[in-house]
């Protein structure tokens, strides 16, 4: 039984942590003047959208299917600190606290997929 959740788990962890950028890499891409609007209101230009979206869509299927997973994760952790920072670090705003909490929460499971590996069910260990 534990050799079955030694596959299962990291496998059921990358898609967890994936679908979140994945489902935010796509509502970027279909509400993108929207999205633009809103990183300027961070202070950020809207050209850099192009590679949110690519980090986010990308970077959550190759964190899926496990290829190259330990850069991968390493970036996605990196990304979801930035977003951190520029987006939800407003504290006296208790909803905003919930989104910066969550960023540094999903930068913290993606360091263990960095340490630990994809797992025998991915893209990696059959490439091995």
């Amino acid at each position: 039984m534990r050799s079955l959740f030694d596959s299962l788990f990291p496998l059921a962890g990358r898609a967890l942590i994936s679908f979140i950028f994945i489902l935010a890499g796509y509502n970027k891409l279909v509400g993108y003047a929207g999205t633009v609007a809103y990183m300027h209101k961070a202070g950020l230009p809207g050209y850099l959208l192009p590679v949110v979206i690519a980090v986010e869509l990308g970077g959550g299927l190759l964190l899926l299917t496990g290829f190259l997973t330990r850069i991968v994760a390493f970036l996605l952790a990196g990304f979801a600190l930035l977003t951190a920072y520029f987006f939800h670090f407003n504290f006296g705003d208790a909803g905003q606290f919930v989104q910066f909490q969550k960023n540094l929460a999903i930068a913290g499971g993606l360091l263990f997929v960095v340490l630990n590996g994809a797992g025998r069910w991915s893209l990696d260990a059959k490439l091995r």
